[in-house]
């Protein structure tokens, strides 16, 4: 059924209400509202079960993306059914501060400035980035803004506001205090580009196309009695065997046992490097013999430990070749590559190059292929920090959604490797660590001592009783990880360390974290492990994992591909409420990827396209019961006798409390795409497209009603505007500003009572019928049969023909029975005759058009209205192309080839069409047989 069955034409128009629906100014308009009136920032002492959710921190160099719509569209619907439940609720919003994005921002304009960050001072340079922050770091913030969020903007955080820099200090210095966190020099991922150490979890692995270089190493001695005068290896960074130390074969390798112990000579430096055995090495691999390398791989950094080798670093940090690369000193890592490459095919030692697609990894930040290089940082301990982890996961803290999601976690948090916290950038939470440079002629050696306090005054005071009065001391240079701060996230929000915070006790810890899969590792770990050891909680309660939104193509959405959505160019055209309904309707379960289909040459999208004209009909359902309702009638839904109710009532009425139920449970548990489809159907079917059709003669009584048609007015008005005005609430965390705009049209309140903070509608279990909803599901199918039928017959909609329903089921009959003057004004019918079997027999016989819907079968007497003997030979068409598309499909199936090589999917499809094909057929000839 489509609008034109709602009718607004009416002259009375409804107040406050415009004939369109303008989404950009309703949304503005509630956004504002909803911020001055202070809707969203909840007092911690107020009464209500305390519920929370810290947003995760976009970063301040962000702009709004796909998932970032998708994820505070999720989290939005939580936020807003918790608050409607009569929760305490608090959702904290905030930025990460984003070391690498901001530095590389600075950099690039120093840089067209012809300026460098040390020419600058690290001063000055951070004045430059709060300045940066406060100019264009509010731009994603704003765009969250527009998305309807309800979180408290009161409490907003940024990563280094004081108060969490002040929770960074101390939880790094905590973790020092209990031997989790060290210094030391270790292999590390090192970002030529950024010039810093990444973390594991900071590194994308890329599939390249690169080459194997196979190449030889001479024996420093030949023996007589041996053929052997090279050994051979083979490797994808040639460059790094300027830094080999040795050559490792397998102990149990017989092709080589008697060389363990030899030399061989590296070429181009003349070093004599030793033949080693390990049993790391594969001997059915290659030529079972390889190259080591300890201060440039992380394998051969374990061989090197193992047999105590040197640690020969050939490369600079900014990605050059240093002064232990011999000739090749100054060159670029790449360009030293293919000039080790040529020398060595000059000295006739390459013996071949082979293609290889291999696995290389990239720095996030830098998109530069990372670098194992050896360099002094600070790490924390992980393993005592994951145990904790564990023994709280093994008692369900948290509980993770989809469940699937938490044997991931558990596997992760098993032979955890120590984290690197230590970024040689400027921008971001300075290392509270001081080297007592005067113990050390006042230059910074490996050998400097330091001290980690909370400030400066702190630390030269553990200096002085410790190495005297005269101290100098200097600050470590190097940031932490922002996944550090990040790690503290939930808690100092909330104002960790401060044991008195208001807000700590009230909301900590917090109750759902909703994101996406990929930063289990990145973020949710962290910030488990971070919480278990300072607050001795887990930070959230429970962890909803949602899927990615993909493309129209049903590929992941990225930078790199260029097949991004902006969801800001859909909410211009569709708005707001739409996009988020269309987001979340799309979750097909918890944790499932959704796509979203986008035609890119006119900015287009069905799917939001369809949710804004859901949005349409949801308004033109208001203004119909606006129009079409005396709001000044006194009489309340509670105050009517409930005798008075017709069936439809009833009907709806059970439909609604059903729906509460379902909805409010799908909520509670993150079935939220389920409620999103919910709603839509109550909304758009049994609402717009029965009820309200079902109601319009009760409501256009004459203008000298009687008393029993008076009542009856007012019972279908009371009961329309009931079901109205809970459809809104529970739509409301889905559709926010429209449910807020119709709400407040449909009741008439001032804007400071807001339907944010309404409490979520009572179900009314006594109104539930599952045998009337099963009734009224039978008498809709048959109206649709029948109008189905009028349509084939080519019927005018002013034309009325006489209906006949033939059933044996007593309650169908008695739904038709009872619904024949609904039956009549929905399906124009002249009369409607409802009878058995039996009884039709005794009837005199007419040429009809005959429809079956289950145990129903309605006949629809045609003949003197139509063309009879054109509608048969337009049936006969439809019966040969039925006929033909079986005999087809037929052919196809019977045929063993196409059912045993073709896709099990294409063969099932066949299936489907060909039984498709014979119930068309079959009604073709039943309706052709009723007209004989």
């Amino acid at each position: 059924m489509t609008d034109q069955f709602i009718d607004t034409s009416s002259p009375k128009e409804p107040q406050g209400l415009p004939k369109t629906y303008d989404p950009k100014g309703t949304e503005s308009r509630w956004q504002k509202v909803w911020e001055e009136e202070g809707a969203f920032h909840p007092d911690p002492s107020h009464s209500g079960e305390p519920f929370a959710i810290v947003i995760p921190p976009p970063n301040v160099t962000g702009e709004l993306h796909m998932g970032h719509a998708f994820n505070t569209s999720l989290i939005d619907t939580i936020i807003r059914f918790q608050r409607l439940k009569g929760k305490n609720v608090l959702c904290l919003p905030g930025t990460d501060h984003a070391s690498i994005a901001v530095q590389t921002i600075l950099e690039k304009q120093l840089k067209k400035a012809g300026l460098t960050k040390n020419e600058l001072g690290r001063d000055a340079f951070l004045q430059k980035a709060w300045a940066w922050k406060e100019e264009s770091g509010g731009r994603i913030v704003d765009q969250l803004r527009r998305l309807g969020y309800s979180v408290d903007w009161e409490r907003e955080r940024f990563t280094m506001d004081e108060n969490l820099s002040k929770a960074v200090t101390q939880a790094f210095v905590e973790l020092f205090q209990k031997g989790l966190i060290y210094r030391g020099e270790y292999l590390v991922n090192w970002c030529p580009a950024s010039g810093s150490a990444v973390s594991d979890l900071e590194v994308e692995m890329k599939e390249v196309d690169g080459h194997l270089w196979h190449f030889r190493y001479p024996l420093a001695k030949i023996s007589s009695h041996d053929d052997i005068t090279h050994l051979e290896v083979a490797t994808t960074r040639p460059e790094t065997m300027l830094g080999d130390v040795a050559l490792a074969v397998n102990p149990s390798d017989e092709r080589y046992k008697h060389l363990i112990g030899e030399f061989v000579v590296l070429p181009f430096l003349e070093r004599k490097i030793p033949i080693i055995a390990d049993d790391h090495v594969d001997k059915g691999f290659g030529t079972g013999c390889v190259k080591v390398t300890p201060a440039h791989d992380p394998n051969d950094f374990a061989i090197g430990q193992r047999h105590s080798l040197p640690l020969i670093t050939v490369m600079n940090k900014d990605g050059t070749m240093n002064e232990h690369a011999g000739p090749f000193k100054g060159l670029d890592r790449f360009d030293a590559r293919q000039a080790v490459i040529q020398a060595l095919e000059e000295k006739e030692l390459l013996t071949k190059i082979e293609p290889y697609r291999h696995s290389v990894p990239y720095s996030d930040r830098g998109k530069v292929p990372v670098e194992p290089l050896l360099s002094t940082q600070w790490f924390v301990h992980m393993e005592p920090l994951a145990s904790k982890c564990r023994e709280h996961f093994s008692q369900g803290e948290p509980r993770f959604v989809p469940e699937r999601w938490g044997k991931v976690y558990q596997d992760w948090l098993e032979g955890i490797r120590d984290w690197c916290i230590s970024r040689q950038l400027w921008w971001g939470h300075r290392i509270p660590a001081w080297f007592v440079i005067s113990e050390t002629d006042n230059k910074l050696t490996d050998a400097t001592p330091f001290v980690v306090a909370i400030s400066e005054q702190e630390a030269s005071d553990i200096a002085r009783k410790k190495y005297g009065p005269l101290i100098q001391l200097q600050r470590d240079e190097d940031v932490l990880d922002t996944w550090f701060s990040s790690g503290l996230w939930p808690f100092s929000t909330l104002g960790w360390p401060d044991k008195n915070s208001p807000d700590l006790d009230c909301w900590y810890p917090t109750s759902t974290l909703v994101t996406g899969f990929d930063i289990i590792f990145f973020w949710v770990a962290r910030m488990t492990m971070m919480a278990g050891t300072f607050t001795g909680k887990m930070p959230f309660a429970d962890v909803y994992i949602h899927g990615l939104v993909r493309d129209e193509k049903n590929k992941k959405m990225s930078k790199s591909s260029g097949n991004g959505i902006d969801p800001l160019l859909l909410i211009e055209r569709y708005g707001t409420d739409a996009l988020r309904f269309a987001l979340v309707r799309e979750v097909a379960g918890a944790g499932q990827d959704i796509r979203l289909d986008y035609d890119r040459t006119k900015d287009t999208s069905v799917t939001v396209e369809a949710s804004r004209n859901f949005a349409n009909k949801l308004w033109n359902a208001t203004r119909f019961a606006l129009i079409n309702v005396s709001l000044s009638n006194s009489i309340e839904f509670e105050h009517l006798d409930l005798s008075s109710l017709h069936l439809t009532d009833r009907w709806i009425l059970s439909r609604l409390a059903r729906v509460n139920k379902e909805t409010s449970e799908r909520f509670e548990n993150y079935r939220l795409g389920e409620a999103a489809k919910g709603l839509y159907e109550f909304a758009w079917n049994d609402f717009c497209d029965w009820y309200v059709e079902l109601i319009k003669r009760r409501l256009n009584i004459s203008d000298m009603p009687t008393n029993n048609e008076l009542l009856d007015k007012q019972v279908a008005e009371k009961v329309l505007l009931k079901v109205l005005t809970e459809l809104l609430i529970m739509l409301h965390p889905l559709m926010p500003h429209l449910t807020e705009e119709l709400w407040h049209g449909v009741t008439g309140v001032s804007q400071k009572e807001l339907l944010a903070l309404e409490p979520w509608p009572l179900i009314n279990e006594t109104f539930l019928d599952s045998e009337l909803e099963a009734s009224f599901s039978q008498l809709f199918s048959s109206i649709r049969l029948v109008r189905n039928l009028r349509a084939e017959a080519g019927l005018k909609l002013s034309q009325k023909v006489p209906v006949l329903f033939i059933t044996p089921k007593k309650d169908l009959i008695d739904i038709l029975t009872k619904s024949k003057s609904e039956i009549k004004a929905l399906t124009r019918a002249d009369t409607v005759e409802v009878v058995t079997p039996d009884e039709l027999s005794a009837q005199p016989t007419a040429k009809a058009l005959a429809g079956v819907s289950g145990e129903l079968e309605v006949l629809l007497p045609i003949e003197g209205l139509v063309d009879l003997e054109a509608l048969k030979i337009r049936l006969g068409k439809d019966l040969v192309k039925a006929e033909k598309e079986i005999s087809s499909l037929n052919d196809r199936l019977s045929n063993t080839n196409f059912t045993k090589k073709a896709p099990q999917e294409v063969v099932l499809e066949c299936q489907r069409k060909l039984t498709d094909a014979v119930a068309q057929a079959d009604l073709v000839r039943q309706r052709l047989l009723g007209l004989q």
